[in-house]
């Protein structure tokens, strides 16, 4: 069946104020996401989500742009479910056919940035639609899932010290084995950053999982700081120490200490991923499936990490959809362990579905639904529509 409309909504919801926090991005007091629609010529429609910023709030406009006015023109017509062929015809652009005559690709220009967040959306869209064709779930298309159910882990944490203690705790009374907390340059030294992370290990004890996620704002020099003042709190792992830019410089932390070092949520395509592997940068991987190239190119991720034996975490900071598309790549693959869980005020996870992805007792269930398994809530897409 062939791809005959692809339609892109910038949507921007209101956070509550009682709901909203503050980062290394500022106040977050709004979330933005590109939602992607993609219709076949019956009438079967697939969402997927590309995304403007790997943060809460970003412009959407030119993602639009670039979907309804550069790629829906190139795509409309082809076969909805050569999910493949459509992402090399968008990578390698008017030279696709010499990629697949050579078996090598020709890329086009914007290879990074936001032809292939755009192009993520709608990958993933094409996954959902050919889910719901055949009447099974995503994750049976990506060769049936490795588990029952997966672990997830709070991700927040933004309180200052007198408060995050608090915080935390009540994430973990919802039965999170594991929790994600904020660090760097929204603190105002390494020390104050080292005092939170101190105070968090204090009021949770031995047994929870502490990921930290610098948003890659410490320097090199800070970020080797911080790992050596914490080496005894026993972190899961250390989230984006450094910029994207600095691979270099994210293996020279990793050389120099013993906890973990997590990457890739601002990261586009394999190519980026092995970067980090040949760099030696990374023990997770974390691919976003709304800026990584959609669930394809996340797929070619998890082989990078199950070939290279390093951790898949797949970065779900976003709507239901590019949630739930990293929900079932991670119960695809053997390399991942934890599944990323949203505890910031996020309509685009809980409101923009009919029901919100279900997490009970800090565990998700194996998705069962054609799809993704989200039904969207038109109303709200209505509602919130720029």
């Amino acid at each position: 069946m062939r791809i005959k409309h692809i339609k892109a909504h910038w949507l921007r919801c209101p956070i509550p104020a009682g709901r909203q926090w503050r980062s290394d991005y500022g106040q977050l007091t709004h979330f933005d996401m590109t939602l992607v629609e993609v219709t076949d010529e019956d009438g079967h429609t697939g969402y997927g989500e590309a995304k403007a910023a790997v943060g809460a709030t970003g412009a959407c406009a030119s993602i639009v742009t670039c979907i309804e006015q550069e790629l829906a023109p190139q795509l409309v017509g082809m076969e909805a479910g050569n999910i493949t062929a459509v992402w090399e015809a968008v990578y390698s652009g008017s030279r696709d056919h010499y990629a697949r005559d050579r078996g090598r690709v020709f890329p086009i220009l914007g290879n990074r940035g936001t032809t292939i967040s755009a192009l993520s959306g709608i990958d993933t869209a094409l996954w959902d639609l050919k889910g719901k064709r055949l009447g099974v779930p995503v994750v049976e298309l990506l060769g049936g899932s490795c588990r029952e159910s997966m672990p997830c882990y709070a991700s927040g944490g933004w309180a200052a010290v007198d408060k995050l203690g608090d915080q935390l705790k009540s994430y973990v009374d919802h039965g999170y084995g594991g929790i994600k907390m904020r660090v760097g340059v929204m603190d105002n030294s390494v020390r104050e950053t080292v005092a939170r992370v101190e105070e968090a290990r204090r009021a949770l004890g031995q047994e929870i999982d502490i990921m930290v996620d610098a948003h890659g704002t410490f320097s090199v020099t800070e970020a080797r700081r911080f790992a050596r003042l914490t080496e005894d709190l026993g972190l899961y792992w250390f989230e984006e120490p450094v910029t994207s830019d600095n691979k270099a410089g994210t293996a020279e932390i990793r050389r120099g200490t013993t906890t973990p070092i997590a990457a890739g949520e601002s990261e586009f395509t394999r190519f980026d991923f092995r970067d980090l592997i040949e760099h030696k940068s990374v023990d997770v991987l974390q691919p976003d499936c709304a800026i990584v190239g959609g669930i394809t190119e996340a797929r070619r991720v998890a082989a990078l990490a199950e070939t290279h034996q390093l951790e898949l975490a797949p970065h779900c900071w976003g709507s239901a959809f590019s949630f739930m598309a990293g929900v079932h790549l991670a119960f695809s693959s053997p390399s991942a362990v934890y599944i990323e869980h949203s505890l910031g005020g996020n309509p685009l996870l809980y409101d923009l579905v009919k029901e919100a992805p279900r997490v009970t007792d800090g565990r998700i269930q194996l998705p069962d639904r054609p799809g993704l398994g989200v039904d969207i809530n038109p109303d709200f897409v209505q509602q919130f529509r720029v």
